[in-house]
């Protein structure tokens, strides 16, 4: 028999050393922290990580495959004839009826010592080539803008599923603890389709849901800071104020064990307090030379805004951001990839506002050995069809389009996958399976060992298919 003191004795230091024991394993300053995997790159739940933290590029609306990376004379030879693929099936569109062939308005030339063909409307993103892997060939299993893009952040057609940035913060947790592991910045003209959808967590905890991040508003996060007009409010006041909701927040958390949804709201007023420093000091870019600022476009009215963006990219990831997700292109009619009206008129802006950023970008990345831990990652919800709408525009095409990868594990300067001669439909088809595979595989996760139960399933981000790309990884 032990005594009432020694047994609350016991139940406390046992509390205390379990706590105590995960801030040493999310510290690695456990004595018998395995060492391998786990400990290698902070990451790598199944094998050696080659890359810590992600950055991934999203064009919203559709890129035009056959007008920015994937070459096909046949287009121009064949330009105003009537598309015929030469399958004997029947040709459709998905908003309009199916045009003639519609060529190439930008010239294409060959870049890089691997000779990549890019057109005219990336100039600065065709010096850096020989740094990417391009897949030429993903397919998608819709053609409507809302379904394809949660197929290529979550996999699935459907509302509801993680995303791959709330995989990756669930399956490898923080890199810091001020700032959050998961960001995502849209474009400055608004979300995309399915507005915050894309960042779910889905059926995962929910503190792993994407941050959003608008930098090129006034206010970059939303209530993170008082009102001016409450000037009750003081900085003394705040550490009364939290001290007091700690206390509230955690008893009912031990009233109400195992929900998902008050931990993350307690863990997210505590990050916010957090950031409330560590987020001003990581969203200011005064401080960058004036030659980044140039290379990244700031001083150009039509790349500033994904420019700012991209630079804030890196200085995120610097500071302990796992995954940061920059966007482009809103949702909507205009103002993205989706170039229904004009291939012309719409593309070559849209594209010029991310060329130079880009580049930039993957430049900055080398120049300050962020190159070799950082993935980057290009991708789109689908491509464009190789018949025109109306008179020079493109409608949706999910059998075909083009993504790419650089950075930590890639093999830059190769490419793998082909598209038919019309850039119309994939020869060896791919999809988001397989890219998300790839991207788990070069953080040490094995897809198909990354998963969560939910409701009598073991669920995973590439549901029950995907193949690691390893004809891109170095």
């Amino acid at each position: 028999m032990i005594t009432r003191r020694e047994m609350l004795w016991s139940a406390g230091g046992g509390v205390g050393g379990i706590a105590l024991a995960h801030l040493l394993s999310s510290e690695n300053l456990l004595a018998d922290q395995p060492t391998g995997a786990t400990s290698d790159l902070n990451g790598g739940l199944h094998h050696r990580a080659k890359a810590k933290r992600v950055i991934q590029l999203f064009m919203n609306g559709g890129v035009s495959q056959m007008d920015t990376f994937d070459f096909k004379p046949l287009l121009n030879r064949y330009h105003g004839r009537t598309f015929n693929p030469g399958t004997n099936e029947r040709v459709e569109a998905v908003t309009s009826v199916p045009g003639n062939v519609l060529g190439n308005p930008f010239p294409f030339a060959r870049h890089g010592q691997c000779g990549q063909w890019v057109s005219s409307v990336f100039p600065h993103l065709a010096r850096k080539v020989d740094d990417i892997a391009f897949l030429m060939s993903v397919a998608s299993k819709t053609n409507v803008h809302g379904p394809a893009s949660y197929m290529m952040n979550t996999g699935f057609l459907l509302p509801g599923f993680p995303c791959l940035g709330a995989w990756l913060s669930y399956g490898l947790g923080r890199l810091g603890d001020n700032l959050p592991t998961f960001v995502v910045m849209p474009d400055a003209r608004g979300t995309p389709y399915n507005n915050l959808g894309n960042f779910s967590s889905g059926f995962l905890p929910v503190q792993h849901a994407g941050t959003v991040l608008n930098p090129n508003r006034p206010n970059p996060i939303s209530s993170l800071f008082a009102p001016r007009s409450a000037g009750h409010i003081t900085p003394e006041s705040e550490v009364d104020t939290h001290e007091v909701l700690r206390e509230l927040n955690r008893g009912h958390l031990e009233s109400n064990p195992g929900d998902t949804r008050l931990e993350a709201r307690i863990a997210s007023y505590e990050l916010a307090a957090r950031m409330q420093s560590s987020a001003p000091e990581a969203l200011d870019i005064n401080h960058e030379t004036q030659m980044t600022r140039r290379e990244y476009g700031l001083e150009n009215a039509a790349t500033q805004n994904f420019g700012r963006n991209c630079l804030i990219a890196r200085r995120l990831i610097e500071r302990g951001v796992r995954f940061v997700q920059v966007w482009s292109g809103a949702g909507g009619p205009s103002g993205n990839w989706d170039n229904h009206t004009s291939i012309v008129g719409e593309l070559l802006p849209i594209a010029t506002s991310v060329d130079r950023p880009i580049a930039a970008l993957l430049q900055d990345l080398k120049d300050r050995g962020l190159f070799e831990d950082t993935l980057v990652v290009f991708s789109t919800e689908f491509g464009r069809q190789p018949f025109s709408q109306g008179t020079v525009g493109r409608d949706h095409n999910g059998g075909t389009s083009v993504a790419w990868l650089a950075g930590a594990g890639v093999k830059g300067g190769t490419a793998y996958g082909e598209s038919d001669d019309w850039a119309w439909r994939a020869v060896n088809q791919m999809h988001s399976y397989d890219l998300h595979a790839t991207i788990l595989h070069l953080m040490g996760i094995d897809h198909t060992r990354l998963t969560f139960r939910h409701n009598g399933t073991n669920r995973r981000l590439t549901d029950v298919h995907g193949h690691v790309v390893h004809e891109i990884l170095a």
